[in-house]
């Protein structure tokens, strides 16, 4: 029982960061699947991409419902992502999990030094 709460903690503030930042739930999931839920890290990786999708599909629907979404404007990316997506996900199994941890630690450095500038 408490692993199924620890799971719906996780996802929890996981749909808080999407709902409030437009994205970024997995930033805040991967570290709670691993630290929190006991997960490995891959396993945390690939839960964090089914988790998310609804979430931002959730997100999606909210934004365009009060009139913040452009589509449009958002077409391009949704292709381009569309495209990195699925190449990542062919990619993630030949990666070696020390080089997987230093790009998504860069990442998260990266969007943190961002938000502050």
């Amino acid at each position: 029982m408490r692993k199924k709460w620890n799971y719906a903690v996780s996802g929890g503030l996981a749909g808080i960061a999407n709902g409030l930042f437009g994205g970024g739930g997995g930033s805040v999931l991967v570290p709670m699947l691993t630290g929190y839920c006991k997960l490995d890290q891959r396993r945390a990786f690939a839960t964090s991409v089914a988790v998310i999708l609804p979430l931002c599909a959730l997100s999606v629907v909210i934004y365009w419902v009060r009139g913040g979404l452009d589509i449009m404007a958002a077409l391009p990316y949704l292709i381009g992502g569309a495209a990195g997506g699925w190449a990542g996900g062919r990619w993630f199994k030949g990666v070696k999990m020390p080089w997987l941890k230093r790009a998504f630690g860069l990442l998260l450095i990266y969007g943190g030094v961002k938000s502050f500038l």
